[in-house]
């Protein structure tokens, strides 16, 4: 990967989207590309944090599992993404596992170099923490779903955040999901059963708010989902 990719990459990321080129330059220098092979784990869960890594190209699974090994997918991320996303700003261990999907190639930072950046660079520093703050809000708004509503109404607003992240405008109401989901992972994402979602697809079905598309790909009618939640 050429400096340029990276700049290109980097400027993508949300992290880094009030930068500017001459304030990535310094992020570039300590940014290491690499190769990885599909279903490869990049780190396992408590492990010690010391690299974050940003997806030039692939897809990669972030889950976790409780004591009797069951899996709780956190989020599927593909190219322009970075994890863990707050992995600059804390200490310890890594709070989940990263699994490759397909052949990925990733850029490496580690995190002691980049604390030497942001020490030397007070500027870059305030800049990334400003970005920070809204993805707290974010992630927030993600915990309020999971308490104050029911599995059928966080099941619809999961289909309204992957309709966001990899949706793909089709020329009638609905948008496609780019990525393709299993209902044992659309389940793990929420922490509900596969028989759960089984039936609340079927009835949504029936009802045309989703479809399939002949790959299998979820075809999401938003507007029809606001309906159901009762929301602008």
């Amino acid at each position: 990967m050429s400096k340029k990719e990276m700049k290109s990459l980097l400027k993508n990321v949300i992290l880094f989207k009030e930068l500017s080129d001459q304030e990535l330059d310094p992020v570039i220098e300590i940014a290491h590309p690499r190769e990885f092979s599909e279903r490869e784990i990049l780190f396992m869960q408590g492990e010690p944090l010391d690299r974050v890594f940003f997806i030039h190209k692939g897809q990669v699974k972030i889950y976790k599992t409780d004591i009797s090994g069951k899996e709780q997918i956190v989020s599927i991320l593909q190219s322009g993404e970075m994890f863990p996303h707050a992995g600059f700003f804390r200490t310890g261990n890594y709070p989940a596992h990263a699994e490759v999907m397909e052949e990925a190639t990733l850029l490496v930072i580690p995190i002691v170099e980049f604390e030497r950046l942001l020490l030397s660079r007070p500027d870059i520093c305030m800049k990334l923490f400003r970005v920070m703050g809204e993805k707290i809000i974010d992630l927030q708004s993600r915990l309020d779903e999971q308490i104050f509503h029911n599995t059928y109404e966080q099941i619809l607003m999961l289909f309204l955040r992957l309709s966001k992240m990899y949706g793909e405008k089709q020329k009638d109401e609905f948008v496609k999901l780019t990525i393709h989901f299993t209902n044992q992972e659309l389940a793990n994402m929420i922490g509900t059963t596969r028989e759960t979602v089984n039936r609340t697809v079927t009835k949504l079905r029936k009802n045309n708010i989703v479809q399939m598309s002949e790959k299998g790909n979820l075809l999401i009618s938003t507007d029809s989902v606001k309906q159901e939640l009762q929301i602008d």
